[in-house]
């Protein structure tokens, strides 16, 4: 059970599905929505922007995909956060 309530793919309507669909679609689990994107799913605007913004972040740039993720990672770890 999540700690943080949110809209279950089966329920959502509207942009929120075509969200879910765009990040299952990019999902590194294959047609999974992240549950990171789930625990956002009351404010779909929002969501959008920040799916946004990381894929922007996330693309090659002066680091590659994999640099950020390796990085991202870390982070996460030393912060002992599940994502």
């Amino acid at each position: 059970m999540p700690r943080i309530p949110w809209i279950e793919e089966e329920k959502a309507e509207g942009l929120l599905a075509q969200i879910y669909a765009e990040a299952r679609s990019r999902a590194t689990i294959p047609g999974k929505v992240p549950d990171i994107v789930l625990t956002m799913s009351w404010q779909p605007n929002f969501l959008k922007s920040i799916l946004d913004a990381a894929r922007l972040s996330f693309s090659d740039a002066a680091l590659s995909r994999a640099q950020h993720e390796m990085i991202a990672s870390y982070v996460s770890a030393l912060n002992r956060c599940h994502y």
